[in-house]
């Protein structure tokens, strides 16, 4: 389990300059893409404010759905500037961080655009990253970093934003004294292929008792997936980006909200086609970094921190989804499906690890699971065997593929569109 980590070398950045050097966070090598960073001294960035809805983030709320992080009178600060322990291999051995996660805003008119003005003192070491994401019918984009312009691929209603800390392990640590966001329209980019599955190798995560990349404390047997990029990594307890993770032979599926960020790289949204990958854009839309690093010898065998890369992992499961969704006992390849690059009706399941079955009854086999929290695709719907759950009694099957059914007295909220019945 490795939660991204960001390598800005500076000591004062004002305004948003700072997260204009993304692509310079890891090392400049074959396929990533470059920028300059700024190396000490004062960086003073004056940005020319489009036109547009202008709003300040409030920094001052600091609830349960945000990790690490602390107000203080000088502006948001790490709560704890040392890592939890990790593994020699995770990036958490050398790097402490946060995230405030803000609550969403609701736009005067739609936007295509949102662009971030920071203001903050970033200590050599230290990084702050704002990112946005918006809310249009089918769920919410990816997450973008905003300094640059996050721009997305339809018009959005609603803006989230989230601000990333981070710090050399017992380093100083950067403070934030503002963030002003400006949305406006511009010309949409393209977003990933919808409708994709990728055969990738996944690893279990374990580390039952530490803490993910979103604030869950890791419980025996949970439920929940890691992919190596911040783009997808769902705020805690929601599922806005969820995978359906399947085995090679379809015999086994479970739905699983993204909850950690690793293996291996942080930076590495392989399902995203070349225009919209952070790094490694020279590489086949799929193919996830370690794996190419792995079997190719990309990137000189290693991953974005300078580490050989061990094996071709993708994805990391934690131990719930490995061993009772998929039923593995080793680490494995298996199919993906990143569910919220597609569009549809989800269904929000509130209530699980829910069983999926081949039909509309109890009495039908277990085909795998779906998380609680996972936002599931409904293709439409039958009637079928009658069931009470915690939202209610229905005989209502909602078909999530070919052979997939699960009952809608689980199921908390739907959104994207009327269902169908088969």
């Amino acid at each position: 389990m490795r939660r991204p980590h960001c390598r800005i070398r500076s000591t004062t950045l004002t305004a948003a300059l700072a997260l204009a050097l993304t692509a310079a966070l890891v090392p400049l090598t074959s396929g990533f893409s470059s920028a300059t960073p700024s190396v000490g001294g004062v960086v003073t960035h004056t940005a020319v404010a489009p036109d547009g809805e202008r709003w300040n983030t409030d920094l001052s709320v600091v609830d349960r759905d945000d990790v690490n992080v602390r107000r203080t009178p000088a502006g948001l600060r790490l709560r704890e500037a040392r890592s939890t322990g990790r593994s020699p291999r995770s990036p958490h051995s050398a790097v402490a961080e946060g995230m405030l996660l803000t609550a969403p805003r609701t736009l005067a008119r739609p936007a295509t655009r949102v662009r971030a003005e920071l203001t903050a003192d970033v200590p050599a070491g230290a990084t702050v990253e704002v990112q946005v994401r918006g809310w249009r019918v089918s769920g919410w984009t990816e997450w973008r970093a905003a300094t640059a312009g996050a721009v997305f691929d339809r018009p959005v209603k609603q803006v989230q934003t989230r601000v990333v800390l981070t710090a050399p392990n017992g380093g100083a640590t950067a403070t934030v004294r503002g963030v002003q966001l400006t949305a406006d329209a511009t010309a949409a980019v393209a977003a990933a292929t919808p409708g994709r599955t990728y055969r990738v190798y996944a690893t279990r995560i374990g580390l039952v008792g530490e803490v993910t990349a979103n604030g869950r404390t890791v419980q025996p047997r949970d439920h929940f997936a890691a992919l190596p990029s911040r783009r997808g990594l769902s705020p805690l307890n929601t599922g806005d980006y969820t995978v359906r993770v399947c085995t090679t032979t379809g015999s086994r599926c479970e739905y699983a909200p993204v909850w950690d960020v690793g293996p291996w790289n942080t930076r590495d949204d392989y399902w995203n086609p070349a225009a919209v990958r952070e790094n490694w854009k020279n590489l086949p839309q799929g193919r996830p970094e370690a794996q190419a690093a792995y079997q190719s010898g990309y990137n000189g065998g290693r991953d974005q921190f300078g580490r050989t890369v061990l094996n071709p992992a993708g994805i990391d499961l934690a131990d719930g989804t490995f061993w009772d969704g998929l039923k593995l006992t080793t680490n494995s390849w298996v199919d993906v499906a990143y569910l919220w690059t597609g569009g549809g009706s989800r269904g929000v399941v509130g209530d699980g690890p829910l069983n999926i079955r081949s039909g509309a009854s109890t009495s039908y086999a277990v085909r795998g699971l779906a998380a609680q929290y996972a936002n599931v695709p409904i293709q439409c719907y039958v009637t079928g065997q009658s069931v009470t759950g915690p939202y209610r009694t229905t005989t209502r099957w909602n078909r999530l593929a070919a052979g997939q059914y699960v009952s809608h007295a689980y199921i908390s909220a739907v959104y994207g569109g009327t269902v169908p019945v088969c």
